[in-house]
């Protein structure tokens, strides 16, 4: 067994991958032109394989893929290679769920206006200036202000894609005491994760019952323009929608329209069709629209876990035991 690593990996990371290994071969190739040499006798390959290593490396059984995301990985001749392929996913749950529920919160209680006004110096409470508390129009009736704020035990939250992404978002939507709805190609159970899951087919019951329409799935030949103006029309006037999944799952002009015509209440988006996001784009000076910059799996645990999960795949391969991370190739996840 050989395994070559392209592009070359660290010192301390090499270490641990030779340590996990035992005797099987680990090449490091900081050259292409090495790699392609090496991969001729390789059993094994991570990195970024392009076409051209692929074809010298006619030995493979196994290539580990750097990333979670395999849209910007696969291609035709992979797909139709006998070799096994793992990816990085299973790393970034709960720092995505993170990222949603900051969103979530956020909206809830009106920080995305709260904060630009402070840019401002501007005191104004939502729904008034003149209705500081709920006792403004007294005991027991329900001021402006407070019909502005959101109540998320009151709220349905419906996750497309319950992966290990969307798995955890139900989670934490379960612990906030909202209804939780799912729509994922493999039903799953609902009791470990508080929720709901329906197949792909119950997508527009879903929209039509949530509060926020949160995306976790990943880019696929199925999933891509998934949001058009056509879901936008089935969800509610007062629902948001968070991506956090991939950009090319919805469409922008659609979604903009959407926006501007009020079809639905507003937009969490972290990933976009075209990154970055056009300084031009009109989503920009919206009020009722949160960006950021690709940033949801940002965390300081991520460098950690991405190793593990190589060595984890690593001890299996060498025992020959089953890969932790198999995705199907057709389907990309």
């Amino acid at each position: 067994m050989k395994l070559v690593i392209h592009p070359a990996i660290d010192e301390e990371r090499l270490h641990k991958v030779r340590e996990a290994a035992g005797t099987m071969r680990v090449v490091n190739c900081e050259d292409y032109e090495v790699a392609l040499t090496e991969v001729v006798t390789a059993t094994a390959f991570f990195g970024k394989i392009t076409p051209e290593l692929l074809e010298n490396g006619l030995g493979l059984e196994w290539v580990q893929s750097p990333t979670a995301s395999l849209e910007h990985y696969l291609f035709p001749e992979l797909i139709e290679h006998p070799c096994q392929l793992t990816n990085m996913r299973g790393l970034f749950g709960d720092v995505i769920a993170d990222h949603v529920f900051a969103y979530i919160t956020c909206v809830a209680r009106n920080l995305h206006i709260y904060l630009r006004q402070q840019m401002r110096a501007e005191w104004e409470p939502i729904g008034g200036r003149d209705q500081v508390t709920s006792f403004a129009t007294g005991p027991g009736q329900v001021s402006e202000i407070d019909r502005r704020h959101i109540h998320l035990s009151d709220c349905t939250i419906g996750v497309v894609g319950v992966g290990s992404i969307g798995s955890e978002i139900c989670r934490r939507a379960h612990c906030f005491g909202m209804q939780v709805l799912g729509v994922d190609p493999h039903v799953r159970s609902v009791n470990e994760i508080g929720a709901e899951v329906w197949p792909m087919d119950r997508m527009d019951e879903l929209l039509a019952n949530s509060d926020f329409v949160v995306i976790a799935a990943p880019h696929t030949p199925e999933t891509e323009k998934m949001f058009r103006l056509q879901q936008f029309e089935k969800m509610n006037p007062s629902a948001w929608l968070i991506n956090i999944g991939r950009g090319a799952i919805v469409d922008l002009n659609d979604l903009t329209a959407a926006l501007e015509t009020k079809q639905i209440a507003g937009a969490a988006l972290d990933v976009f069709e075209t990154e970055p996001l056009s300084s031009e784009h009109p989503l920009w000076g919206m009020d009722n629209v949160l960006i950021t910059p690709h940033v949801a799996a940002a965390s300081p645990r991520v460098a950690e876990r991405h190793l593990a999960t190589l060595l984890e795949n690593i001890n299996a391969y060498v025992a020959g035991e089953p890969l932790k991370t198999l995705v199907d190739k057709r389907r990309w996840y």
